[in-house]
């Protein structure tokens, strides 16, 4: 029983490691051949779990041998446009100017139920709203809607807008992030001093706090502690 423990948490370990170098992409993101070499790698891993009687390395080295081909196939899509072409495919254009276009969708054998459904998913009712629907190589379909049917935007009125960048987290459940704070240029005392002032005493009672995107402070106190609220970031 120990040694199928063992070998389980090996195996999982290594699968987990791979898969975490291969990319952060989400499985409806991955290209077919990144797919196929996910699939493998959970069953190859699968068997050495499932049988004590099959050594361990005979299911890491054909783990090892397609997280290579893997990072092969990668580095040369990237570098190569024509490779790209033949390993990960091109998109393909299935609406062009609201009309349909049959040969690409006979191609790749999409039905128009499907295209509907995909449109509709992107809140596009109405072919006739659409410009260009294109179908990527990871499977997601792009719509690009008439410039007259596209969402009123500030630059459209000439309204000029500031520029707002990324919540900065501070701290999470009681976990202080003094990278961020040091990106931030602000310093442990002063985040201390700003919940001080608000009656928190100890940092460790913070659930959450981030610095929004215009430069307030946010705050929330864990559950029997005290309640939600907010305060202004003021720059030491």
């Amino acid at each position: 029983m120990v040694l199928v423990i063992l070998r389980t948490v090996i195996l999982f370990t290594v699968v987990v490691v791979v898969l975490r170098i291969m990319g952060k992409r989400q499985i409806g993101q991955l290209q077919p051949y990144e797919l196929a070499i996910v699939i493998l790698i959970s069953e190859l891993a699968a068997i050495p779990m499932e049988n004590t009687a099959i050594p361990i390395l005979g299911g890491l080295i054909p783990i090892f041998v397609l997280f290579t081909a893997q990072m092969l196939l990668a580095y040369i899509s990237l570098k190569s446009e024509k490779a790209r072409g033949i390993i990960c495919g091109t998109p393909s254009v299935l609406v062009e100017n609201s009309r349909i276009v049959e040969a690409e969708m006979r191609k790749q054998r999409y039905n128009i139920n499907d295209l509907l459904e995909q449109l509709r998913s992107k809140n596009v009712a109405n072919l006739d709203d659409v410009e260009y629907a294109i179908l990527e190589t990871s499977g997601q379909l792009s719509v690009i809607l008439k410039s007259q049917k596209r969402p009123l935007t500030p630059e459209d009125l000439n309204i000029p807008t500031s520029y707002e960048g990324l919540p900065v987290t501070l701290i999470i459940d009681g976990f202080i992030f003094h990278d961020n704070l040091k990106r931030l240029n602000l310093s442990f005392e002063w985040l201390h001093a700003e919940l001080n002032r608000v009656g928190i005493v100890d940092l460790k009672d913070v659930l959450f706090s981030y610095i929004d995107t215009k430069g307030n402070l946010f705050y929330q106190e864990k559950e029997g502690i005290g309640k939600e609220a907010k305060g202004v970031l003021k720059q030491p």
